[in-house]
């Protein structure tokens, strides 16, 4: 069996879950567990990518400098990786990551716009930095649409391409399928990214790795956008029950998990109502706070924004359309009334 090499994103996904307002000392600690442990590469930016804090997406409370800056003074064998969303993060900030110590940058984009990495991911391979495609929202589009889009972050120079359920809207045997075709088309590994939503990450994960993934995503508590990623901890005991070789001692991501993240998340990371509606309507998973935001604001029930975001088939970025969503069903409400 080949060795799964687990990203783990509580840095950087779970942003999400704490309104981006990680402090250096959490950062610092969190990264230190996490090496500790054994995981293969540790994810540090905004939960948006590099440059994500701003009106728009949510203002962190310390920079992507210091982040990085603090968490590579404690990493010692986990490669320091960040995320970039072109449109959003620069080439000069992948400059700023790679003299801070970064070792690996994950290029992301929308499922159907692998054409604007190319840029990024050509500049991040110049930079000496392993390089990953990274497709979002791929249940939206056909096995032979993300495959051509695949196909497109291959030539650019990927050293992997990643899947990514941001909605947590897939099924296991839909993930099997798309990774299955990635796996026997493809010339470079191939990853997956999970979202429990439906309540399906680990088992999504272990689709994933059946079709031929080496790469898996989680995140400590499963911390992140909706109801958060793979629980790195619970996916590491899986995968040791199917003797699915990691690196990773599974005593001390645990134990990191439950001493150090546990007291830092500040709001539990679960299924409600809004979180299951991600998954159920198919919508970008970082939209949730955003939405739990403009419903408490117009008096609306949240999951009447989220339906009517996946009927409109919103994406990432798109974060801004929140409000006038919510707004254009509160007219509608009080003319009904």
């Amino acid at each position: 069996m080949q060795k799964i090499n687990i990203v783990d994103t509580t840095l950087r996904d779970g942003s999400h879950a704490v309104s981006h307002k990680f402090t250096l000392d959490q950062v610092k600690d969190v990264a230190a567990g996490l090496d500790q442990a054994g995981v293969d590469y540790i994810e540090i930016s905004h939960g948006d990518g590099l440059s994500g804090s701003s009106q728009n997406y949510g203002w962190a409370l310390t920079s992507d400098k210091d982040r990085l800056a603090v968490a590579s003074n404690v990493i010692k064998n986990a490669n320091l990786t960040v995320l970039l969303i072109p449109g959003i993060g620069t080439i000069e900030d992948l400059e700023m990551a790679k003299a801070n110590g970064a070792k690996a940058a994950r290029i992301a984009t929308h499922v159907t716009e692998a054409d604007i990495a190319e840029q990024h991911i050509k500049f991040s391979k110049k930079l000496g930095l392993t390089t990953f495609g990274f497709l979002m929202m791929s249940h939206m589009e056909s096995k032979a649409k993300i495959l051509e889009q695949a196909k497109l972050l291959e030539s650019y120079g990927s050293d992997v391409v990643y899947m990514a359920d941001s909605a947590g809207a897939m099924l296991p045997e839909e993930v099997g399928e798309k990774i299955a075709e990635l796996k026997s088309n493809l010339h470079v590994p191939v990853g997956f990214h999970a979202h429990n939503n439906l309540g399906l990450a680990i088992a999504n994960a272990l689709a994933a790795v059946k079709a031929g993934a080496t790469y898996l995503d989680g995140s400590l508590r499963g911390l992140g956008a909706g109801a958060g990623n793979a629980q790195t901890e619970v996916l590491i005991g899986v995968l040791e029950k199917y003797n699915q070789p990691t690196k990773i001692d599974f005593y001390k991501i645990v134990d990191a998990a439950e001493d150090i993240l546990a007291p830092i998340a500040t709001r539990p990371q679960i299924i409600d109502k809004s979180a299951l509606m991600l998954g159920y309507a198919g919508v970008y998973s970082s939209f949730l706070i955003h939405t739990e935001r403009a419903a408490k604001r117009f008096k609306l029930d949240p999951r009447d924004i989220l339906a009517e975001l996946g009927k409109r088939k919103m994406v990432g970025g798109q974060e801004d359309m929140i409000i006038d969503v919510a707004y254009k069903l509160f007219q509608q409400k009080q003319k009904e009334n």
